[in-house]
């Protein structure tokens, strides 16, 4: 599908694709399911893509390029929760039966939505610098920054999001507990993930 591609149209590839599943996510993760005695959003099913395009684009092809698909994200996704917030205030027709189920799949509270949003940033931007510092130290160490990266993104994304979004309606230790759990769960889908991780990334490294 990419063999014909050189890196920076693969650049634009991996932006699509990144945008995409991000808004994808933030679907998706409005629905929990079970894992074992916890409690899950849906969106950490897509949660690989997205950090496997980030680490390649912070790997490949540096901070600053990854920076900024990460707020070309976060500006796509604004602007897809703007139309949502419109096509839910517009007046529906009698015949309409399902405005009500479209309002609970795509609409939000402000504080989720802020919740979401700061929790992204912050955790996106971490997990690609990380990447690009601990590169200088040591390039060989793939899978060391990898998975530092995404212990440290997708643990202040955790924090940020858990706290902004349910602080006050829940008992501390749930939501530590909260926290822990999603933030252990997808560093150990990384690493599950990371030889296609790697594969992905030796490939684009080889495009002219």
């Amino acid at each position: 599908m990419f063999e014909n591609l050189t890196k920076n149209e693969l650049y634009a590839t991996l932006t699509g694709i990144f945008t995409a599943c991000l808004i994808i996510s933030n679907i998706i993760a409005g629905k929990t399911f079970d894992f074992f005695s916890f409690t899950l959003p849906c969106g950490v099913m897509i949660f690989p893509i997205i950090y496997i395009v980030n680490d390649v684009l912070a790997e490949v092809y540096g901070y600053e390029k990854a920076r900024r698909v990460i707020l070309l994200g976060f500006f796509m996704n604004l602007i897809a929760v703007i139309c949502y917030s419109i096509t839910i205030w517009l007046p529906a027709p009698a015949f309409f039966e399902n405005s009500q189920a479209f309002e609970i799949v795509l609409g939000s509270t402000f504080r989720l939505l802020m919740a979401s949003f700061a929790a992204y940033l912050v955790g996106s931007l971490v997990n690609a610098k990380m990447m690009t510092y601990l590169k200088k130290w040591d390039e060989e160490k793939l899978f060391f920054r990898c998975i530092l990266s995404t212990l440290f993104g997708e643990g202040l994304d955790a924090i940020i999001f858990i706290t902004i979004g349910f602080l006050g309606t829940m008992p501390t230790e749930a939501l530590l507990t909260m926290i822990v759990v999603q933030a252990l769960f997808k560093t150990v889908y990384e690493i599950i993930v990371y030889p296609i991780t790697r594969s992905v990334i030796a490939k684009v490294k080889s495009l002219d």
